[in-house]
């Protein structure tokens, strides 16, 4: 049977993610285009491998046994590329690199010049993004993450523990006024970088009872959320290194004290890779003497 790649992965991603939109995020397509990739996959196979209720793709029986078979395919290719790679040694060449997007604008600049000096003529591309898919699909090589990551191809080194804290603006304190307890701070306007329902039930951990009128903005997108703290739009959760950049931002410090891990996560094969496996312990080293 002859069938396009290219609308085998189509499905694939779009299964995987649930709808076709989040799909052409991934793929880096138009939601259309995506669209039509998936039909012309189902005619190519004459088999329906989704029900489509709104905007939600949901897969039918058969369905569900071609992804198997598709994601099969994927790591093959996958495992092909990284095999390919095993006879490169040296410093050189792209390297693809994930984080979150704080990470990536507020932390990774200083890590990636001690790099640069380390080996000069090697080229990074960053993915700002916490989506672990994109090492399992060679979307990235190495990825910088705060959660262990559970996929058996996956490895993790653990490589230090990190704080976080309240912050406000110096304009919304002066505002606002500092606040001094907990009822302040559950009458107070905050920033949430995701869901507000997901702040909601993480500062009740703290004792902090919050509701959704609480929130006057919200972005998924840490690097907007933390700029809009520091234009005085309210309250927001940010790691302590990154506070420390921004002199304009008051830590609060008397109301919580959280601390997380770093992890850096690649695929299981990287000893395949001398030049891989020296970039995944270069950067280990890096990172904590950085952040």
């Amino acid at each position: 049977m002859n069938f396009d790649w290219s609308h085998a992965r189509a499905f694939m991603v779009a299964a995987e993610q649930g709808t076709l939109t989040r799909a052409a995020d991934v793929l880096g397509l138009t939601q259309p285009t995506v669209g039509r990739q998936v039909s012309a996959f189902e005619q190519d196979l004459n088999m329906v491998l989704f029900d489509r209720v709104g905007r939600s793709l949901h897969l039918t029986q058969d369905g569900h046994a071609v992804l198997g078979l598709v994601q099969r395919m994927d790591q093959a290719a996958t495992d092909i590329a990284r095999l390919s790679d095993a006879h490169h040694s040296t410093l050189d060449g792209v390297v693809r690199l994930t984080a979150s997007d704080i990470v990536s604008a507020y932390v990774l600049p200083q890590v990636l010049t001690r790099l640069r000096d380390t080996a000069p003529k090697l080229r990074i591309e960053i993915i700002a993004r916490n989506d672990l898919q994109d090492l399992l699909r060679r979307e990235a090589d190495i990825a910088i993450r705060h959660v262990r990551p559970e996929q058996p191809e996956l490895i993790a080194r653990k490589i230090g523990m990190r704080q976080a804290s309240l912050y406000a603006s110096r304009d919304y304190i002066t505002t606002h006024g500092h606040p001094r307890n907990v009822q302040d701070l559950q009458t107070a306007t905050w920033i949430a970088m995701a869901d507000p329902t997901e702040m909601i039930a993480y500062m009740q951990q703290f004792g902090i009872t919050l509701q959704p009128e609480n929130f006057g903005i919200y972005s998924e997108n840490g690097v907007v959320g933390w700029e809009y703290a520091r234009h005085g739009f309210g309250i927001c959760v940010m790691t302590d290194e990154v506070g420390a950049q921004a002199p304009d931002m008051v830590k609060l410090e008397d109301f919580m004290n959280f601390e997380y891990p770093v992890w850096l996560v690649a695929h299981r094969d990287l000893h395949y890779s001398p030049r891989m496996r020296l970039l995944f312990d270069l950067l280990a080293d890096h990172i904590m003497t950085v952040v």
